[in-house]
This record gives structure tokens, sequence and C-alpha cells, in this order.
């Protein structure tokens, strides 16, 4: 069984610290959308008014599968409305300096799972009204890696290890579960004539790909040039992406070593099956609650406590030391240093409540609001309310 949650029951608005005002050199927009993630709206945008890349700043990526407000800026952009199938760009104001990810606290969030019977929407209330006090592991959810194919290989993993042919490959041919049509049609190609870049060239429509294999057929064997023409907000993300799977790699060992067996649940994350803690003590939730766990990136400095052994482990275990996490050859993109908390709590939390589901006859629907600290997944709040409903997943 699934708890079905339309994108439109899923609503998320970015939380901004900026207040826009009549002068400054950046315009900045309010950008709702719908079916369409941030990185491809972005990018209609520009194609849309003719933009250089770096003009346009935004903060998070906002998942394409829910209705979402976030802003966004653009240098000396136009003061106007933008209006297209999946998105709505309003210009609201001015501002001094670009819109970026310290330009906002956090998320709102509005819910509805429907399809619920009387005891799945028990069980789903019960959990709701224990979510403020026990908080949930800041896992990196799947949306985080949208760029792993079948393979599983992380194209961030294979650059970082050296195999920059790879990487292009992973990048430019592997398929993808979310490619649109046009976008597998050109990775078939590329998988046909990988390594004859004359045929792939004439076979291919003009794109962002064509143009990378124009290099190709000049320099054959420049991989790593060749991938230093993707374009940075993608090899941003791949990066991001292995980033990610390793921290989430290093909470989960560090879960494991904090709870005994029975505190555990595994549950199939998109690229790892990872332990969530279930009925713990207040100790172990005090200490869940005070840990912040290392960005796995050479610039990052650990120690030699525990966590610091967990995160080395956990980075040996991928044929790496931890001084070998950095992007080279790359002047453009590069793992973020720092460090993460290992909970978060929602805040704001608004009365959860049922009702009559007006979709479904007979079955109700679980509403929540609640705002997440920035980086904080929401979609972690939904498994915890759909596995203690007795459902496997949310369906979209």
């Amino acid at each position: 069984m699934k708890i079905k949650c339309r994108p439109e029951d899923f609503r998320v608005e970015e939380l901004p610290t900026v207040e826009p005002g009549d002068r400054g050199r950046f315009v900045l927009y309010r950008l709702t959308k719908r079916g369409i993630g941030t990185p491809e709206a972005i990018e209609s945008i520009r194609r849309r008014w003719n933009l250089p890349p770096d003009v346009v700043r935004h903060g998070g990526l906002k998942d394409r599968h829910a209705l979402t407000i976030q802003y966004l800026s653009i240098f000396k952009g136009p003061e106007r409305s933008l209006h297209q199938e999946q998105i709505d760009l309003e210009p609201i104001g001015r501002i001094d300096e670009p819109y970026g990810p310290s330009s906002f606290r956090g998320n709102h969030f509005g819910i509805v799972l429907r399809d619920l019977s009387d005891d799945e929407a028990a069980r789903a209330l019960r959990a709701a009204t224990e979510i403020p006090r026990d908080g949930i592991p800041n896992y990196f959810d799947d949306q985080r890696f949208g760029s792993v194919g079948p393979s599983g290989d992380f194209i961030g993993r294979a650059w970082i290890a050296g195999d920059h042919e790879r990487a292009l490959w992973l990048a430019l041919a592997e398929e993808n579960d979310s490619d649109r049509p046009g976008d597998a049609r050109q990775k078939a190609i590329l998988r046909e004539f990988w390594g004859r870049w004359p045929e792939a060239k004439e076979a291919l429509d003009r794109s962002h790909i064509r143009s990378i294999v124009t290099y190709l057929v000049d320099h054959p064997t420049d991989f790593r040039g060749a991938f230093a023409r993707v374009r940075r907000d993608l090899r941003s993300i791949y990066f991001s992406a292995y980033q990610s799977h390793l921290w989430n790699l290093i909470l989960a060992r560090f879960i494991e070593r904090i709870t005994r067996p029975e505190q555990r649940v595994v549950h199939p994350f998109r690229t790892a099956e990872l332990p969530v803690p279930v009925g713990l003590e207040p100790d172990q939730v005090d200490r869940l609650a005070r840990t912040r766990l290392p960005l796995p990136a050479s610039r990052t400095v650990i120690g030699s406590d525990e966590v610091a052994e967990i995160a080395r482990s956990v980075v040996a275990e991928q044929g790496m030391a931890w001084e070998d996490l950095r992007v080279r050859h790359l002047k453009d993109v590069f793992l973020s240093k720092g460090d993460r908390a290992a909970m978060f709590r929602a805040g704001n939390w608004s009365q959860s409540h049922l009702n009559d589901d007006d979709l479904y006859r007979g079955r109700k629907t679980l509403e929540l609001e609640f705002e997440l600290p920035r980086g904080a997944y929401a979609t972690l709040i939904v498994k915890r309310l759909t596995d203690a409903a007795g459902g496997q997943s949310a369906e979209s």
C-alpha cells in the first residue's frame, strides 16, 4: 500500500532574510514553480531572456514534485514578469548583493497525506505528535541524488578518483529515470557512438551536449577539458551528491554506534540502506541533537575523536583517504567544508489534524504545517509518517 501525496499537496516556501528595496544592482524575483526542478527552471528563464549563466543566483534547490516558492536575483535583470507553463516569475524589488544560500533561513512546508484508513490516520497522527519531541536524523534525502543513474556510480567519485572519462560518460551518457525524452535520445546516441565523436556530432541535435562533443571532435581524449565544459551548476550538483552520500554514511555509522539493534529501522534510500533510530532514550536523543558531523572534504579539519574515526573509516571504505577529498583540475567547483547537524527538529509545528479526503471517498487526510532550517528535508518527515501509518512510501 502507498499513501498518496499529490505535488500540489506538498507546498514549500523559502523564508528569505533579505529585504528588497527600490535600489540595488540586483533585481530580486519570487519564483513559483510546479513539476520542474530549480536548475531546469533557471535554465528556462535564462533561455527566455537570453541571460549568461553567472548573472542568475539562487539560494536553495527545490523539488520538482511539489508546489514551491523560492527567490532568485538577476544582475541588472528586467523588472517584468515571466509566465510559462510550469513557472511564474515576479520581480519584487532590488538588492545590493546577489541572492544566495545565506539569504534565507529555512523553508515553510504545508503537507497533505491522502487515502488513509482510520487506523492509518490514527497512527500517522500519533507519529506527528512525536516528531517535534524526537527529531529526525538529518540525512540528505533521495532528491539530492537525482544525478545518480542505475549503475549507482557517482560522477563526483569518478572524478576525484582520477577517472575523467568515466565521470564524463556518467554525466553525458548514462540513462536516468528523470531524463526527458529529448535528453534520453541524446544519451542513447552517445552510448552508441562513444569515442566516435564525428559520428556522434552528426547524430546529435543542437544542444549543450553537442557543443561538448564538438570539442571532443578536435580533442578526442581530453575528457578533463570536455568535463570542464559541462554546465557549472550541473558539475556542482555532481560533487555535492557524492559529498552528501559520504555524509549520510557517516551519520548512519554514528547512529549504529550510539544505538542498540532494536532501536534501529533500516530504510532503503536511493543510494544506500540507512538506519533510522526509534525508541531512543533521553540521553541518546540529547547526544544526537548535540552532534555535528564533518562534511567530507580535505578542507574540513577533523581531529582524532570518535566522530573523526568514523568519518575516516567511511572514506577509507571508498578506497580513499580524507585528504583525497578535493576537486582537482576544476577551479569553479569544490566540496563544501564545515559540518552539519546530525538531527533536525521542526519549528512552528502547527496542530496536525485529520479531515475527510475529498478525492478518496471514505478515507482520511492528514494535514500539517511546519518550518525547517536550511538544508533539512521535509520528505524525511513524510517517510516517518508513512512508516508509522503502515505504508511503504509516499507516492508523488
